[in-house]
C-alpha cells in the first residue's frame, strides 16, 4: 500500500509500485509519488453491473482491496497542491486516470491548478519532464472505448454464461473474443481431422553435392509431379548410364535485411519461440522493463522510432560495432497491423547504448527479455547481411528422348551486417568452382517418398499472429486471451507445446457456432474491434456501437433459451457402480471427464478418468481405497490427487516416488516421498530425510 508523507507538494499519480519508484529519481523532492496499484473502480463481480435499460449505463464500485489504497491517496491528494495523472497511454491508462479523478473527487476542469493528465511512452528523465511541460487533459475518447470493451465483454460474458450452465452443465463460460480464439483453434483441429494425406516422390542427383530434379521435357515440378514409385522409378531407370552436364551456372549476390523493431504481437511471438516464454509471460516481463525505464511502452502496434533514438542507434554502432555495420541512413519501417492506434513507437531500448551485459542488477529471465528487444532494434538499424548465391542447372537426356533438369544450390556469407548483434538460423551450402559444359560424375540418384502434411496446430506465436491477421483482439489483449481459454480447459498444449481443443472447447464452440454464429463470426468480431477503434478516435458513440451488438444478440438469447433443448453430454461404459450396482458412465466436467454413476443423484459415486501423464496404478496412501491420478487447479496447475475426492482429500503438488507399485513413505516420519529435481525427498516440509 502507497504511504504520503509530504504536505503541499505535486503529487503524482501512476499505477504501479515500480513505475513509482523509477519516475521518483527524476523528480525532484517537491514532487511525491504513488502508486493506484491499478484500476481503483470496476464493474462488480457478483452481478452484471450494467444497466441496459439506461442506455449501457455502468455501476462502478470500489474493490475491497483497493480501499485502503484509496484512503490513503486522498490524503495525499487533498494535501497536495496539484495533481498530475501519468498512467500509461493507451486506453487502460486513460481510464485509470479517469476513474482516480472520480474517486477521488477531483477538479479536473475550469481551474488552473486542476488535475493533469500527462503521458510519456518511455520512463527516462528527459521523457518526464518533457511530459510535466506538456500535460493535458483526460481524452474521453479514449476513456469510452475501454468502457465500451469492458461492458461489452461483460455483458456477452454475464449473460451467455448462464445459457450455457442451463442448457449444458455448470461451471461453463463464454466470452466475447476468446470464443473466436477457441474457434479458430477448434476449426484447424477440424482441418487436421478431414485431411488426406497424398504420395509424391522426389528424385535427388549426387555429385557429392545434392542436385534435385526441377524439370522434365522444361515442365517443371510442380506441373508433372511424382505420383507414386512406380513413376519415380520410370524415371530413374530412364536416366540409367546417361550424361550429367552443367547447363547453367548463376552467381548473383544477395542481400538480407533486418527485422523490424518490434510491436507488441512480434514481441510474443518471437519470445514464444526463442525463450519459451508464454505471452503472458513475456507482458510481465516487458512490463517490469518498462516500468524500471529499460525499454520504451510495450502495448503497441505501431513501427514508429524517435529520431532520438535512430541517432543514438547510429552513433553506438558506429562506434561501438563498426562503421560498416551501419546501414548508411536511418532504416524506417511501415505499420502493416490493422487498426494500428495508441502508442507512438515500437518496442525499443530508452537508451540504445546499454547493451543487456552492462547492466548489473537484473534478473536472468529480464536480462534475456531485454537483450531480445535491444538487438533487434540495433539489429533493425544495421547494415543488411551478404551472401553470395549460386544456383548450378544440371542437364541430362533420358534414354526414352526426355530432358531432364536438376538444381543444386550454395550460399555463402561474405558479410553478416546486422547478423552480428541478431543472431537468426542461416543455412549455408558451399559448392565447388563449377562451369558450364562441365560433365559431371554421378555418385548416386536417390528417389525420395513424401506425403501432403496436413495443417500444423497453432502455437501461442501463431495464434498471435492469426488474430492479429484478422484484426481480432489488440496489442493489450493477446495474453489474456490465450489465458482465459487455457485457464477455462478450452484448450490444452500437447508435447509439442501446440493449442489442441479439449472436448469441453469443442463442445462449447460447436453449441456457440450453432446458436450465436455471430459471437464467433471472426469479421463479427474484427468489425466490433474497428467499431471500438473509431470510439477512441471519436469518430462513433459507444452506446450507439453497444446497442447495435446488443439488441440483436439480446433478442437472440431469449429464443434460444425457448429453442434450445438441455442437452448432458454423456458416454456409455462397460464398467459398473461398486456401490450400486447400477451402470458407470462417462460425464463431462469443467476440467475434463470422469466416471459417474448413472444412478446420480441417489448414487453419487465417480471416479477419475486415468490418462497419458498419469502415475502407474497406484492406490491413495490416504483412503487406500482410490487411485491416485493427475488433476488441475482451476487456473491450470497440474497437482496429483486422489481419484475419490472429494470423499479423499489426499493432493500433492510434487509427483510421489513410486517403488514397487506403491507409493514410498518416509522411513523418518511416515509422510510420503515425493520426486524433485534436487532428488527424492520428504513432503514434509520439517522432515530433512533425502534418499541418497
Amino acid at each position: 500500500m502507497a504511504k504520503s508523507t509530504a504536505e503541499g507538494k505535486t503529487l503524482v499519480i501512476v499505477e504501479s509500485p515500480t513505475k513509482a519508484k523509477t519516475i521518483t529519481k527524476f523528480l525532484p523532492s517537491d514532487y511525491e509519488v504513488l502508486s493506484s496499484y491499478g484500476h481503483v473502480r470496476d464493474l462488480p463481480k457478483s452481478e452484471i453491473g450494467v444497466d441496459t435499460e439506461k442506455d449501457f449505463e455502468p455501476h462502478y464500485i470500489i474493490p475491497t482491496k483497493a480501499r485502503k489504497n484509496l484512503t490513503v491517496l486522498k490524503k495525499a491528494a487533498k494535501a497536495a497542491k496539484e495533481v498530475i495523472l501519468a498512467s500509461d497511454e493507451d486506453r487502460e491508462g486513460e481510464a485509470i486516470s479517469w476513474h482516480l479523478i472520480e474517486a477521488l473527487g477531483l477538479k479536473s476542469k475550469g481551474s488552473e491548478t486542476h488535475t493533469k493528465r500527462i503521458v510519456f511512452h518511455e520512463i527516462t528523465k528527459t521523457a518526464i519532464l518533457e511530459a510535466l511541460e506538456n500535460p493535458r487533459e483526460i481524452n474521453e475518447n479514449l476513456v469510452d472505448a475501454q468502457q465500451a470493451r469492458r461492458i461489452l465483454d461483460r455483458l456477452v460474458g454475464y449473460k451467455l454464461s448462464p445459457f450455457l450452465w442451463k442448457k449444458v452443465m455448470r461451471g461453463l463460460s463464454a466470452g466475447r473474443v476468446q470464443s473466436a480464439a477457441l474457434r479458430i483453434i477448434v476449426d484447424r483441429e477440424n482441418e487436421i481431422k478431414a485431411f488426406r494425406a497424398q504420395e509424391y516422390w522426389s528424385i535427388e542427383a549426387l555429385f557429392p553435392y545434392p542436385a534435385s530434379l526441377y524439370s522434365k521435357n522444361d515442365e517443371t515440378l510442380d506441373k508433372f509431379a511424382i505420383p507414386s514409385q512406380k513413376d519415380a522409378d520410370v524415371i530413374v531407370k530412364d536416366l540409367a548410364n546417361t550424361t550429367y552436364s552443367v547447363a547453367t551456372v548463376l552467381r548473383k549476390e544477395h542481400k538480407r535485411n533486418p527485422l523490424p523493431p518490434f510491436t507488441t504481437s512480434t514481441l510474443q511471438q518471437t519470445s514464444s519461440r526463442r525463450l519459451g516464454y508464454s505471452a503472458r509471460r513475456t507482458m510481465m516481463l516487458a512490463q517490469n522493463l518498462y516500468e524500471r525505464g529499460y525499454i520504451t511502452y510495450h502495448r503497441t502496434d505501431s513501427l514508429s522510432i524517435a529520431e532520438t533514438a535512430l541517432k543514438a542507434a547510429e552513433d553506438f554502432i558506429i562506434g561501438k560495432i563498426g562503421k560498416e555495420f551501419w546501414a548508411g541512413k536511418p532504416r524506417v519501417f511501415k505499420t502493416k497491423s490493422k487498426g494500428a492506434q495508441e502508442a507512438h513507437e515500437a518496442i525499443r531500448p530508452s537508451d540504445p547504448t546499454k547493451r543487456p551485459e552492462d547492466i548489473k542488477k537484473m534478473e536472468e529471465p529480464q536480462r534475456k527479455m531485454y537483450g531480445l528487444i535491444w538487438s533487434r532494434f540495433v539489429a533493425s538499424q544495421m547494415a543488411p547481411a551478404v551472401f553470395d548465391a549460386t544456383t548450378v542447372t544440371i542437364a541430362a537426356k533420358g534414354a526414352s528422348g526426355s530432358t531432364y533438369a536438376f538444381r543444386a544450390h550454395g550460399s555463402i556469407m561474405k558479410f553478416e551486417g546486422f547478423l552480428r548483434v541478431y543472431r537468426m538460423k542461416i543455412e549455408e551450402h558451399e559448392l565447388p568452382e563449377l562451369k558450364e559444359g562441365q560433365i559431371l560424375l554421378l555418385q548416386e540418384l536417390v528417389p525420395d517418398q513424401h506425403f501432403t502434411q496436413p495443417p500444423a496446430r497453432y502455437t501461442e506465436a501463431g495464434i498471435i499472429k492469426t488474430l492479429e491477421e484478422h484484426g481480432i483482439g489488440r496489442p493489450s489483449t493477446y495474453a489474456g486471451i490465450i489465458s482465459t481459454i487455457e485457464t477455462r480447459h478450452y484448450v490444452e498444449k500437447n508435447e509439442d507445446k501446440r493449442f489442441v481443443p479439449t472436448e469441453i472447447g469443442t463442445m462449447v464452440n460447436n453449441l456457440l457456432v450453432e446458436h450465436f454464429p455471430k459471437i464467433v463470426d471472426l469479421e463479427f468480431t474484427a468489425k466490433v474491434e474497428q467499431q471500438l477503434d473509431n470510439i477512441a478516435h471519436g469518430e462513433e458513440k459507444w452506446q450507439e456501437v453497444l446497442h447495435e451488438f446488443y439488441d440483436p444478440f439480446e433478442k437472440n438469447l431469449e429464443e434460444k433459451y425457448e429453442e434450445v433443448k438441455k442437452t448432458t453430454p454423456t458416454q456409455e461404459t462397460d464398467k459398473t457402480c461398486p456401490e450400486c450396482g447400477k451402470a458407470i458412465i462417462i460425464r463431462f466436467g469443467r476440467f475434463g471427464k470422469f466416471y459417474a454413476c448413472s444412478g446420480f443423484p441417489d448414487c453419487k459415486h465417480t471416479e477419475a478418468i486415468r490418462q497419458a501423464g498419469d502415475l502407474p496404478d497406484v492406490h491413495c496412501p490416504k483412503c487406500v481405497e482410490g487411485k491416485v491420478v493427475t488433476r488441475r487447479t482451476k487456473r491450470g496447475r497440474t497437482f496429483y490427487g486422489c481419484g475419490r475426492y472429494p470423499d479423499c482429500d489426499f493432493a500433492s503438488w510434487d509427483k510421489p516416488h513410486i517403488t514397487e507399485g506403491k507409493i514410498e513413505k518416509c522411513p523418518t516420519c511416515e509422510n510420503i516421498l515425493v520426486e524433485k529435481k534436487k532428488g527424492i525427498v520428504c513432503s514434509n516440509k520439517e522432515c530433512d530425510y533425502k534418499e541418497k
